[in-house]
């Protein structure tokens, strides 16, 4: 298992969290809310599954991008090949 930053794409205040500590996530599943500059929406999502192991921000949090919002640790499936 690999250890994964849940980075931000966006400037703004984080408007919903929308997972917790120690639950399971899947790839592309929205993760946080983030309001913008111009009041837009964004949803954050990762190419990623497993487990949440650490939320590093709360809602009303001002994030810019490549800010760490939360680590999960990954879940490698490793699959036979021919």
């Amino acid at each position: 298992m690999f250890e994964e930053w849940i980075i931000s794409p966006y400037q703004g205040v984080i408007q919903q969290i929308l997972v917790k500590e120690k639950t399971r996530i899947y790839e592309w599943e929205p993760l946080f809310i983030i309001k913008g500059q111009a009041g837009v929406l964004y949803s954050v999502m990762m190419g990623v599954s497993g487990e949440i192991q650490s939320i590093e921000v709360q809602e009303g949090d001002y994030v810019l991008p490549d800010m760490v919002l939360a680590y999960v640790k990954e879940e490698v499936v490793v699959s036979p090949c021919d």
